[in-house]
């Protein structure tokens, strides 16, 4: 596939635009836009992966660490659910101090007392917790799901090429690891997204490599419902913040590239969180059917200094502006009004 890596180097940036619309459309003929209303809930910023290019997380001991307590995430789930949020989406940091059971308990709580889709725990965080309490990492798994867990995002996948992960988040699990617990849970019946997170000093090369893994663990599980990718927020970042911030062409060449490359992937969200809303709306015809999530909270991005808002009125604008039906949606991407009650 050496001429796709030619292509994706080379070709004028609408033609990849225009082959990723093509691919797009083949996917989603009935041109509508999906978004969701959700609320990324960070229940502790303690962390010791220490890793380059994270401007949120704090060591343990730091005064300024924390771990949310259960009733302050009930209270956010509540203010989101109040907005017609259908979903949590819920990661921390590497927290050495905080035992599994707690985990556990606090799905059964969010379950009993605030129940909504609990869209949670990163690969990285599964395999961290798979050497901290000594479990497999598939019975971790177990454990969660029958806890509450519904599905994982696809946190901490960075760039899935060894090289640059020791580059940049050494202690944290490993490309061959992140993709192994992510089969994992699709064996175990969950639906996953997956990631990439770009800039963090890799080759183009190196971005084809996560594109092609990527798409051959779907290949195998057909268990990736979508596929997000966004450039490095470089400021505050312990290591990273000498490195140039990629410009809105670099990131619509590459989601245009993503889009052709993973073609079994149903899904491409556009990436407004780190982009702004112009660039999200025009990612609408460079391969994306989804405009992501109102984001009602957001802690990681907004840490280097990229903080994007914005409501459902300006987002539903937005998409038929750019020409698409906007839905609201489920994280297995089902249309809500299309829901009929039980």
């Amino acid at each position: 596939m050496k001429d796709l890596l030619d292509w994706y180097k080379h070709a004028p940036l609408l033609e990849l635009g225009a082959e990723a619309d093509k691919v797009r459309k083949a996917l989603h003929p009935e041109g509508i836009v999906t978004y969701i209303v959700d609320r990324n809930i960070n229940y502790t910023n303690v962390c010791v992966a220490d890793c380059g290019f994270c401007a949120f997380y704090r060591r343990p001991k730091d005064g300024e660490g924390w771990t949310l307590s259960y009733e302050q995430i009930g209270a956010k789930i509540e203010e989101v659910k109040a907005l017609g949020g259908v979903q949590i989406l819920i990661q921390g940091g590497h927290n050495p101090y905080i035992p599994f059971e707690w985990y556990l308990e606090l799905l059964r709580y969010i379950k009993k007392y605030h129940p909504i889709h609990i869209h949670g725990f990163s690969p990285s965080e599964v395999d961290f917790w798979s050497t901290l309490y000594r479990m497999d990492a598939r019975d971790v798994i177990r454990e969660l799901v029958k806890a509450g867990l519904d599905s994982i995002p696809g946190g901490g996948g960075e760039i899935l090429v060894q090289r640059v992960r020791d580059q940049v988040a050494k202690k944290k699990a490993g490309a061959d690891r992140w993709l192994d617990v992510m089969e994992m849970a699709h064996q175990e019946g969950l639906k996953t997204s997956c990631t990439m997170m770009y800039g963090i000093g890799e080759t183009l090369e190196e971005r084809y490599e996560h594109l092609q893994r990527l798409q051959a663990l779907q290949k195998r599980t057909n268990g990736f419902t979508a596929f997000i990718c966004w450039p490095l927020q470089p400021e505050n970042t312990p290591t990273m913040s000498h490195m140039p911030k990629t410009d809105a062409v670099e990131y619509l060449r590459t989601t245009a590239f993503a889009r052709v490359v993973l073609e079994t992937i149903p899904n491409i969200q556009a990436s407004w969180v780190t982009m702004g809303l112009k660039v999200g709306q025009t990612a609408l015809h460079f391969g994306c059917n989804d405009f992501g999530s109102l984001m009602l909270e957001e802690n990681v991005v907004s840490a280097a200094n990229t903080t994007y808002r914005t409501s459902i009125d300006e987002m539903e604008r937005l998409i038929r502006e750019a020409g698409f039906e906007p839905r609201k949606r489920r994280q297995n991407y089902q249309l809500i009004d299309a829901v009929v009650a039980a």
